[in-house]
């Protein structure tokens, strides 16, 4: 595995790769759903609607099309049937095991946080755990039952073990957490770097930099500046450079980052940050700039980029879908939803 530096040699977003070819067809085939997808308008017409209900009208025409009187279940399962097409649609194109598998991991990581939490906490296993990973979900229960971990693949042992060992060293709930998402973001740089997709690659260390500035100022705002080991490697900002910016001002953070690609993210969401005590603007900020990085695939005539990001763009769709029509349910503010809404959805 090649050694990685934290030289920052771009000036906005890191290298994407170049064509492939045998992805002609699907480059092609996502080109066009891309046109299908819902605008950042609507969803600001969708936050000054009325009610949820003239909410829900408005998606009438669209794949997440649902009745006006639908409660939480009825919106949830409407939404994990669209995610469960679109990932099928992604296996179907990608036709590429290594990428579903690197992908799909994800969710193994997500439903490991859990079942790990349930276990160290005495709760039951229980079964509700995500079937889109590499194990299906009817293991899990099973599995740590039977505390058969072999049964896993190598990197969800490595994530078990590693989550068990830190929370039972100082009983602290946050460490199952800590651990999994640094095991998860080792195996990240290691696959896409085996399976030599320069775009995933970029894709995780950037992923990984957002992930480090979001613990920077939540450590800052928790007054918890002393716990500079939460950080993860692998990124492209250096971790001296952020347990700097654990030691000084809060306000001369995004100075700190001049000279990176997220002195702007940072700039924007600092003054709400300090203004509003939230993290709304800063959540916002990291989507778009992944957005953004997303969006240098169209450069791209034919290669797994465009397929990759048209999917990480649909599930964001439908993230922002339930992000809305929650909102809208519950009563919260136009503006509230509107602050959470990414510069471009598509």
């Amino acid at each position: 595995m090649a050694e990685l530096t934290y030289e920052i040699d771009f000036y906005r977003y890191p290298p994407i790769g170049s064509d492939n070819w045998k992805y002609a067809h699907a480059a092609a085939r996502v080109g066009a759903l891309d046109l299908s997808m819902i605008p950042r308008a609507m969803f600001l017409d969708m936050a000054n609607a009325p009610s949820f209900a003239d909410a829900a009208e408005m998606l009438s025409g669209t794949e997440y099309a649902i009745d006006g009187k639908a409660d939480d279940a009825q919106i949830e399962q409407m939404l994990l049937e669209r995610r469960t097409e679109v990932r099928n649609l992604f296996a179907e194109l990608i036709d590429n095991e290594s990428i579903e598998v690197f992908l799909r991991a994800r969710e193994d990581f997500a439903n490991m946080r859990l079942a790990v939490r349930r276990v160290v906490t005495g709760q039951k296993l229980g079964t509700d755990y995500s079937n889109d990973g590499n194990v299906p979900a009817s293991e899990f229960e099973e599995i740590f039952e039977q505390e058969n971990y072999e049964r896993f693949p190598d990197y969800l042992q490595e994530a078990v073990e590693a989550a068990v060992l830190g929370y039972y060293e100082k009983h602290d709930i946050r460490r199952i957490d800590y651990e999994i998402d640094r095991v998860q973001a080792a195996w990240r740089i290691r696959q896409a770097q085996d399976i030599n997709c320069e775009f995933c690659l970029s894709l995780m260390r950037l992923q990984i930099d957002l992930s480090n500035i979001r613990t920077m100022l939540r450590l800052k705002m928790a007054g918890r500046q002393e716990e500079t080991d939460k950080f993860l490697p692998g990124g492209f900002v250096s971790l001296d450079r952020l347990r700097q910016g654990l030691e000084i001002g809060l306000e001369a953070i995004a100075g700190l980052f001049f000279t990176t690609p997220y002195y702007e993210l940072l700039e924007i969401s600092i003054p709400y940050l300090r203004s509003e005590q939230s993290f709304l603007r800063l959540e916002k900020e990291c989507d778009d700039y992944v957005s953004g990085f997303l969006a240098q695939t169209r450069t791209i005539a034919a290669g797994p980029q465009p397929v990759i990001a048209y999917f990480l763009w649909k599930e964001a769709e439908i993230r922002t879908v339930r992000m809305v029509l929650t909102g809208k349910k519950n009563g919260l503010s136009p503006q509230l939803i509107q602050d959470r809404l990414g510069e471009r959805m598509n």
